[in-house]
C-alpha cells in the first residue's frame, strides 16, 4: 500500500486529510444529534475495535501487567476521554477550522510543561522565540481585546484539549514509551480504557432525548473508524518507515485541512484575524521543534489517536 517514490508523500496527505477532517467530522455529528458525551464514548469505543482488530492480525496481545494497565488509566483520561469530550463541547460554539487550529497549539505546551518539570533542557533562542511567538498567535486568535474575540468557553475549552494531549505526552513518554508491550494491542487497551471512563460518566450527562440523524451517524462511525482508529495505524507506521521527523510534518497540515474543509464542506468565516493568527502559530510550532526531529528515535516514538484531533505523541497517543 502507498508504494513507490512519491509513497511518503501519499502517506503524509492520507493522514492529514484523516486527522484533519476529524474536527469537521465532530461538527457533523454535533450537529447531527449527538452530545459531546455520547460522541466521546462512541469514537474510542469504535476506534478500539478497529486497533483490535488491526493488533490480532498482527499477532498482537494485550497487556497483563497491572502497571501497566494502571498506567493506561491516566493516560486514556488526559489522552483520549478528556480531550475528545472537550473537542466536542468546544465545536458546540467554535468553528471545526479554529478547533484545528487550537489545537495546533500542542507542541508548545509540551515545551512549556518540559520546562516546568525541567526535562527539558536544550531551550535555545530559536525554541524560545518559537514558544513565545506561537503563545502571541493564539493570543491574536482569541482577541480578548474584542468582544468578537474567541475567548468563550468553548475556545476555552479547546485550549484545555491542547493541553491536556500535552500533559498526556509528558507521562507517557515517562510511562509507557519504554514499555515492550506491542503498540497496536496497548493503543487498543488504552481507547478500551478510555471507552470505560466516560461510559461512567453516563449518569452525570444531562438528561433529554438523543435523536441522532442519519448525517451525525456517518460522521461518528468516520470519526471513530477512519479519524480514530486507522489514522493511529498509518502514523504508527510513517514513523517506523519515514522517521519521526516525516510523521511531525502531519501536524504542520492539521490546521489547514481543518480550516479549509470548513470553509468549503461547513461555509465558515474564520476572517483575517484568525487566518494571520493561525500562520503565527504554526511559524511559532516549527521554530519551537527545532532539532527536535533528530534528537528523537524513530523506533521509540508512536502517534495518538488525533481530532486529531494534533503534535506527535508518545506511543498508544492521539490527537484531535
Amino acid at each position: 500500500m502507498f508504494s513507490g517514490p512519491r509513497a511518503p508523500l501519499v502517506r503524509i496527505a492520507v493522514l492529514a486529510l484523516l486527522w484533519g477532517s476529524g474536527f469537521l467530522w465532530i461538527k457533523l455529528a454535533l450537529d447531527g444529534g449527538f452530545a459531546p458525551l455520547h460522541l466521546t464514548i462512541i469514537r474510542c469505543a469504535l476506534g478500539a475495535a478497529v486497533l483490535l482488530v488491526l493488533a490480532r492480525s498482527a499477532g498482537q496481545r494485550m497487556p497483563r501487567d497491572r502497571g501497566v494497565w494502571g498506567h493506561l488509566v491516566v493516560a486514556a483520561l488526559l489522552c483520549n476521554a478528556l480531550p475528545f469530550f472537550l473537542f466536542g463541547l468546544g465545536e458546540q460554539t467554535v468553528d471545526s477550522g479554529v478547533a484545528g487550529v487550537l489545537n495546533a497549539t500542542t507542541p508548545l505546551w509540551s515545551l512549556a510543561i518540559g520546562l516546568m518539570l525541567r526535562t527539558e533542557r536544550r531551550l535555545g533562542p530559536l525554541r524560545l522565540a518559537g514558544l513565545l511567538l506561537g503563545f502571541a498567535g493564539t493570543l491574536l486568535i482569541f482577541a480578548p481585546w474584542q468582544q468578537t474575540g474567541l475567548a468563550s468557553r468553548g475556545a476555552l475549552a479547546l485550549l484545555a484539549a491542547a493541553v491536556s494531549y500535552a500533559v498526556a505526552f509528558a507521562y507517557m513518554a515517562r510511562h509507557l514509551v519504554a514499555r515492550d508491550s506491542a503498540p497496536l494491542a496497548l493503543s487498543a487497551a488504552q481507547l478500551l480504557t478510555a471507552t470505560g471512563l466516560t461510559t461512567l460518566a453516563l449518569p452525570a450527562a444531562p438528561g433529554g432525548g438523543f435523536s441522532p440523524t442519519p448525517t451525525g451517524i456517518v460522521a461518528v462511525g468516520v470519526l471513530g473508524t477512519l479519524g480514530t482508529g486507522v489514522t493511529f495505524h498509518l502514523n504508527s507506521r510513517l514513523i517506523a518507515d519515514e522517521g519521526p521527523t516525516a510523521a511531525a510534518t502531519v501536524g504542520y497540515l492539521l490546521p489547514v485541512v481543518s480550516v479549509a474543509l470548513g470553509a468549503l464542506v461547513l461555509g465558515e468565516d474564520i476572517g483575517p484575524r484568525v487566518v494571520v493568527g493561525m500562520a503565527v502559530v504554526l511559524a511559532g510550532v516549527g521554530l519551537s521543534r527545532g532539532g527536535e526531529g533528530r534528537r528523537e528515535p524513530a523506533a521509540r516514538t508512536l502517534s495518538r489517536p488525533r481530532p486529531g484531533p494534533a503534535a506527535s505523541a508518545p506511543p498508544s497517543g492521539r490527537r484531535s
